[in-house]
């Protein structure tokens, strides 16, 4: 395997594949941080320009541009409270706090050092330990989804720790958003209105782009009159975090880069449900949770680490049994059809060179992208010195670009001003908005795995206590809203 990985390396830093890597990677990073621009939709949009390349070639620049996306999405997440892919909505809440204390360079540098954290993790992970992670991936059925995203949603009392109750108002109205469409077992048209437009429900990228970007821009139209404030100005310091600021999250960087590999081993779950698990557990193991969504720098290494790690673990199911972690892995399967070749047990035997040229590629890829997060910072923090009627203009634009995008629709365009309106109503009453955005996400995720599981049962519930990884995420649910009732009495006590 080491022979192989060698001889991987050597392909990489050849010169007909090395600027492929930096290019994709710098692309990827661009692609990310344009709202509504997501890793997905960069990879499949460059999908048709790798059909003439020789195919290690063509999957280096594939992973580069998945890579970059990733991280790319945490830029504006940071610097505009914008989350540039649905992979940096819970980066959002600790990031944008530390802008606003003027540590922005600090907590650019924590992201871009955490995701390297996260993607090198997964990627060693991925060379050494595909059929292991592979197996554990396929026990999961539809009882063991429906434990996962019942966890992930008692992180909604984690994110409201400020406010439990307009917590689970915000998390009860996503998932009222979230049963929209299509019923997923019978098919049935469900609040469409008479509209084909909403047969398919509300696309979770307008949705974002409205309840973050949009809100954001009729926030800061309230302030334009004012002159820009002390806090805008520190807020571009280029000062990077610390050698001890390292040391202390450096734990937390790994411990979620790991979780994050595990959760994109399993087919389905994807980037944006790692970030807010991870972000969940760093904050539950924290010795001051009450600080996060505070601006703490381990609230911005927790779900970076965790979302990268996902781009080792999604390839794991893809490469061992050709079963795709994520939407990008999806593509990445086309990818990989195209090429003729046949994901599986026997890609390693018949076509080993070619793997691990990939597993090296993805290394280098971690570490150009680390590099030109960390030499990007100057760069990046300028936009907080750019006038705020520029700034609001381009959000502005921006969003309704990304929202066109996704689908070429100007109905989408209506849902992110319309998610915009309702965004910026709740963040005056004070209802905070990652719970809502957790809800869209995994809500249809556990009404269609609970209604398949009480199916495969013939209508008992006995799965809940017969299964043993399902009973383990309903345990870690329980105590996950049972911390975080603790951390609000704590907090209220003192």
């Amino acid at each position: 395997m080491l022979a192989l990985l060698l001889d991987g390396f050597r392909v990489v830093f050849s010169v007909s594949i090395f600027p492929l890597i930096v290019m994709a990677v710098a692309g990827g990073i661009v692609i990310g941080s344009l709202p509504g621009l997501t890793a997905t939709m960069g990879v499949a949009v460059l999908l048709p320009f790798t059909f003439g390349m020789e195919s290690t070639a063509a999957l280096v620049m594939l992973v580069g541009v998945y890579i970059g996306g990733i991280y790319g999405g945490s830029i504006a997440a940071i610097l505009l409270r914008t989350p540039g892919t649905p992979a940096a909505a819970a980066t959002v809440m600790d990031g944008h706090e530390l802008v606003l204390k003027g540590e922005a360079g600090k907590a650019l540098s924590v992201s871009a050092v955490s995701s390297f954290i996260g993607g090198f993790i997964s990627t060693i992970m991925l060379i050494t330990l595909s059929p292991m992670l592979a197996r554990f991936a396929l026990r999961f059925s539809a009882p063991e989804y429906f434990g996962l995203a019942v966890f992930g949603l008692t992180i909604i009392a984690s994110v409201s720790a400020r406010n439990l109750i307009k917590g689970f108002l915000g998390g009860l109205f996503g998932l009222l958003i979230a049963t929209v469409g299509l019923d997923p077992v019978t098919s049935y048209p469900r609040f469409t209105f008479g509209t084909i437009n909403l047969l398919q429900g509300f696309n979770i990228i307008p949705v974002l782009i409205g309840l973050f970007a949009i809100s954001e821009a009729f926030v800061q139209m309230e302030t334009l009159r004012q002159a820009h404030s002390k806090v805008l100005s520190d807020a571009s310091t280029r000062r990077l975090m610390s050698i001890r600021e390292f040391i202390r999250v450096l734990p937390t960087a790994i411990k979620s880069g790991i979780m994050g590999t595990f959760i994109g081993s399993i087919p389905g779950a994807g980037a944006d449900i790692a970030a807010f698990v991870t972000y969940n557990e760093a904050r539950r193991s924290s010795k001051t949770p009450e600080k996060f969504g505070q601006g703490v720098l381990e609230g911005v290494a927790a779900p970076e680490a965790g979302n990268n790690g996902v781009t080792g673990g999604a390839l794991v199911p893809l490469l061992t049994l050709g079963v795709p972690g994520d939407a990008v892995a999806a593509v990445l399967l086309g990818a990989l059809i195209i090429q003729g070749l046949a994901p599986g047990p026997l890609l390693f035997a018949r076509s080993a060179p070619l793997v691990y040229g990939l597993f090296a590629s993805m290394l280098v890829a971690n570490v150009v992208m680390l590099f030109l997060g960390i030499v990007g910072i100057r760069f990046y923090t300028r936009v907080l010195q750019v006038p705020k009627r520029l700034i609001i203009g381009i959000i502005v634009f921006l969003s309704m670009v990304g929202a066109f995008a996704m689908n070429n629709s100007i109905f989408d365009i209506h849902v992110a001003i319309g998610f915009g309106v309702i965004g910026y109503l709740m963040r005056k009453v004070d209802i905070p908005l990652s719970p809502i955005v957790l809800a869209i996400i995994l809500g249809p995720m556990a009404e269609s795995n609970l209604r398949r599981a009480i199916q495969m049962y013939q209508g008992s519930w006995s799965f809940l206590y017969t299964r043993p990884i399902t009973i383990a995420f309903l345990a870690l649910a329980v105590f996950s809203l049972v911390t975080a009732v603790g951390v609000k009495r704590r907090k209220s006590s003192n």
